[in-house]
């Protein structure tokens, strides 16, 4: 066991390991799975994921339980499945890469201290929303014609869920070479709060001003800089191309189909 001092660190130690032949297991929430995930993307590595976050999405998903002796039943059960891993500008993740109000929540969320578990994603949702102003979006789908748009924010979407069980991209799959790109466009801030709860059942796709695309490849360009998230961390700023790397990592979860929101 190896406690990590930094992402650096936690990947260095993965690499090492993989390299001697081992299985890296990462006890850790989404930000570290993703970057030690994105750095053995492309090897014949395999990589376990205990939960150990707030977050814990990608296990969500991919249905390993948060439960510790549950999880490692899982690992010793050892079956593999491969799976996509997105790059934005070139900086590797697995879940949801996302900018515009989720880039000012995401922020606030990883500078708060005194808030625990699932309620910081709440907290910074609130706190993003009071000082929020409509951005202008530009994205371009795979080399086609611009798509613009005010609103709120674009998800360019590996995995289906974001934010502590958030399923803003209920139908996306992990192993289809696809992302699923998800828009908010502008609407009052009281019928985007609203909203927000939908998202954990995946029913905001319900609504008029949330639109659903796919796409292998997205650029995404703003009227005001955001920052890029992914994995609950920051991995570049606009303006972002972000594509697939189809069935590049090999990880330990249970297979057969992923786990979506709940009824």
């Amino acid at each position: 066991m190896v406690r990590t001092r930094s992402l650096e660190h936690g990947i260095s130690e993965a690499k090492e390991a993989a390299a001697a032949g081992a299985v890296p297991v990462v006890m850790s929430g989404d930000g570290l799975v993703g970057q030690v995930g994105g750095a053995l993307a492309g090897t014949d590595a395999t990589m376990g994921i205990l939960p150990g976050g707030r977050g814990n999405d990608l296990a969500r998903v991919l249905g390993i339980p948060t439960d510790p002796a549950e999880a490692v039943a899982v690992l010793a059960d050892g079956k593999t499945r491969r799976i996509d891993v997105g790059e934005a500008n070139g900086r590797r993740f697995l879940g949801v890469a996302s900018c515009g109000f989720d880039s000012d929540a995401n922020r606030i969320a990883n500078e708060a201290r005194l808030v625990r578990g699932n309620l910081v994603y709440a907290y910074a949702a609130l706190r993003a929303l009071l000082a929020w102003r409509p951005a202008r979006f530009t994205l371009v789908l795979d080399g086609g014609e611009p798509i613009e748009y005010d609103g709120y924010s674009v998800a360019a979407a590996n995995s289906r869920a974001f934010g502590g069980g958030m399923f803003v991209a209920p139908h996306a799959e992990l192993d289809d070479g696809m992302l699923d790109v998800i828009t908010v466009s502008d609407v009052s801030k009281l019928r985007y709060l609203r909203g927000l709860p939908m998202a954990f059942k995946g029913t905001h796709l319900e609504n008029d001003e949330v639109s659903e695309m796919r796409a292998a490849t997205v650029e995404v360009r703003a009227d005001r800089d955001f920052a890029v998230y992914a994995d609950g961390e920051h991995l570049t700023d606009l303006p972002a191309t972000i594509t697939v790397l189809s069935g590049a990592l090999r990880v330990i979860a249970p297979t057969g189909q992923l786990v979506g929101p709940p009824s």
